[in-house]
């Protein structure tokens, strides 16, 4: 364990050793499906609006052994007002238990069969779907539908197996549109659409192989072509732990990049809240000799002139005092990057008391930063304590800074142990902050309305029948072709892939001019807000087979595909609909006799105009070359010719 909190850029590869440093990964992947996993409604349509709202209130449930969850609990004290707003296109009363479940959603089924093989799981025979509470609200049953396809898999990095516990099965969440104090606002457009979860053995030793391995499994998932893309569609949780501390998962890491330092973030945490324990031993408190004293200190607190009180005074609410015995000097110490541990308290107190304005604690580690030295005086006075102790001060309501100091009590108690086990939220800084207690197996039960579902023999065979290739291997193959590292990371995951191929065997197009357009060029036609996946495969493959028969010029290829996405989409078929392109553009090839007799004619009306220097005569005649032939003709023979025009008249 380090002495004191380093820096991301001064730890090595040792020092995490060191410290005992080992995590795992939870792969959050949205499946690309036309409907939700239990029932029929549409998947992937996302929008902001909304034709009615519903409030909801969550309470804890006995679990099959008649047990609460700890996180149903904690969300029970929070007493949440929860609103979903919905939309008629994309919900329906199953989302609400209003409506038996449908059966599983073979399409999504198939998909996620097709990641276990690759992850090379042993398969179970038979589903059985589980419910997973979510007391949060983000589902408004409360719970998840959820199974498990396959256990004990691996996958290659760097020389040794990377192992996989299991792949899951299940509904995604809403999406939070806001949480400030005891409101909590979801839509409700992602709810129920079918998402994979691939978990990891706790098998990484360093901050950036976490971040490799999820770059391997996102990458691995993606090549299918079956993955939802774009912001949230693919989320990581990030579970972490320290020689003497315990598992924490971090939830909800949106990009893999900030992996590393999150990773960081939360060793130093633990090996600080470690120190923090020992120190507190030193001083001979342990949990059971903790004491802590509550008062409400409204009437010392009138005089202060600290805003975030001031204005909680002035709103009639109540002020409150947390005396912990022999923590003088412990709030200040350093936890995370620019965070102290006095941070731990004020996020419980944001996430449980539901005291959501920053800063909503004021403690005596802080004195000079908050209230002036007589007011701490008189509070040292009021709650009889010492120069051993720390005071935290907290404001609100007289409900929420009694649920409050309770929690700040809590938390004071949990530092005589080490480190609580935690649900944290990864913040943008790379650090984290409390989300909630760490769940237990008490929050999942079976499912009575659905039966258990076995797994055919003859599907497992079929979807094995049309494994893609691994992405690793797909890589290495493109590197063999000499196609650009940026095009390769691009293509190896993207659902054109195996289009790819085709045009390259099947048609023998140019590899590198094949992986660019179906890459470069159509992330420029989507940034020009042109629909392109609306294009089938089909359509661009006839579209390359008249550039490789001839019938087109390799610049026309990008002009016929960008006119077929202005037109929209066409039930006529690709081969008929091309032609027609070709034809209306008049984009028919030029002979050789034509082109030259062009060139001749241009050349001859340019005539003898001055140009500013050699090579510019022939980029004014190209120009008006090519605003006529762009499409119908190579731009290289064009110039090879002109050239070769230019130059025979010079030397005749």
């Amino acid at each position: 364990m380090t002495d004191t909190y380093r820096p991301f850029h001064l730890m090595t590869d040792e020092d995490y050793a060191a410290i005992g440093l080992r995590c795992g990964l939870e792969i959050h992947q949205q499946l690309l499906t036309d409907t939700k996993l239990f029932c029929r409604c549409p998947a992937g349509r996302y929008s902001d609006e909304y034709d009615a709202e519903i409030l909801r209130h969550m309470r804890p449930t006995l679990s099959e052994l008649g047990e609460y969850d700890g996180t149903a609990l904690m969300e029970k004290k929070t007493k949440k007002n929860i609103h979903y707003r919905i939309h008629h296109g994309t919900v329906c009363t199953y989302e609400f238990d209003d409506t038996p479940p449908f059966f599983m959603n073979e399409q999504a089924l198939e998909i996620a069969i097709e990641v276990a093989l690759l992850l090379r799981l042993n398969m179970v025979s038979e589903l059985h779907i589980a419910r997973k509470q979510y007391l949060d609200g983000s589902i408004p049953t409360g719970f998840q539908r959820t199974t498990i396809l396959g256990v004990d898999g691996w996958i290659p990095y760097k020389g040794r197996k990377i192992r996989i516990a299991q792949l899951g099965l299940e509904e995604d969440a809403c999406r939070e549109v806001s949480d400030v104090g005891h409101e909590r606002v979801y839509l409700t457009d992602r709810l129920g659409m079918p998402l994979i979860e691939p978990v990891t053995y706790p098998d990484m030793r360093t901050p950036q192989e976490t971040a490799e391995v999820a770059q391997i499994l996102r990458r691995l998932t993606r090549s299918t072509g079956k993955m939802r893309t774009g912001y949230g569609a693919g989320r990581q949780d990030v579970n972490v732990s320290v020689e003497g501390g315990t598992r924490i998962e971090i939830k909800g890491v949106a990009r893999i990049s900030l992996v590393p330092h999150l990773v960081h973030s939360e060793a130093m945490r633990q090996c600080a809240l470690l120190r923090i324990r020992d120190e507190l031993k030193r001083r001979g408190i342990t949990p059971d000799t903790f004491e802590h004293a509550v008062k409400d200190v409204t009437r010392v607190a009138e005089q202060a002139r600290y805003q975030p009180v001031r204005a909680a005074l002035d709103a009639g609410h109540r002020v409150k005092c947390v005396a912990l015995r022999g923590f003088a000097g412990i709030l200040s110490k350093i936890t995370q990057e620019n965070t102290a541990f006095a941070k731990e308290f004020s996020d419980r107190v944001r996430v449980i008391a539901c005291l959501t304005s920053l800063p909503n604690i004021a403690h005596s580690d802080a004195a000079s930063e908050t209230l002036d030295g007589k007011q701490w005086q008189k509070l040292t006075k009021t709650m009889e304590t010492s120069q051993r102790d720390a005071l935290v001060l907290v404001w609100g309501s007289e409900d929420d800074t009694h649920r409050a100091c309770e929690e700040i009590a809590i938390r004071a108690k949990e530092a005589t142990v080490g480190v609580p086990s935690d649900t944290r939220q990864a913040l943008p800084d790379g650090t984290n902050g409390f989300e909630r207690v760490l769940p237990g197996a008490d929050r999942m039960y079976p499912d009575t309305d659905l039966p258990p579902q076995a797994i055919e023999q003859t599907t497992v065979e079929r979807v094995h029948g049309r494994l893609s290739e691994y992405v690793w291997d797909r890589e290495d193959r493109y590197r063999d072709m000499k196609l650009p590292e940026d095009v390769i990371e691009v293509l190896s995951i993207s659902p054109r892939a195996k289009l790819f191929d085709r045009l390259v065997n099947e048609l023998k197009a140019d590899p590198t001019f094949a992986a660019v357009v179906l890459c470069q060029r159509f992330k420029a036609l989507r940034r020009d807000g042109l629909p392109v996946d609306d294009l089938i495969d089909e359509e661009i493959y006839h579209v390359f087979k008249a550039h490789t028969e001839g019938q087109l010029a390799r610049e026309g290829v990008v002009k016929v595909l960008r006119f077929m996405l202005r037109q929209g989409p066409s039930e006529e078929p690709a081969d008929r609909r091309v032609a027609g392109v070709l034809d209306e553009l008049r984009l028919t090839p030029l002979s050789g006799d034509e082109l030259a007799s062009l060139i001749a004619e241009v050349r001859e009306r340019t005539g003898d105009a001055a140009f500013s220097g050699p090579g510019t005569k022939h980029r004014y005649i190209m120009g008006e070359l090519m605003s006529d032939l762009l499409g119908r003709v190579d731009g290289k023979l064009v110039s090879e010719l002109l050239s070769r025009h230019t130059t025979g008249s010079t030397t005749s």
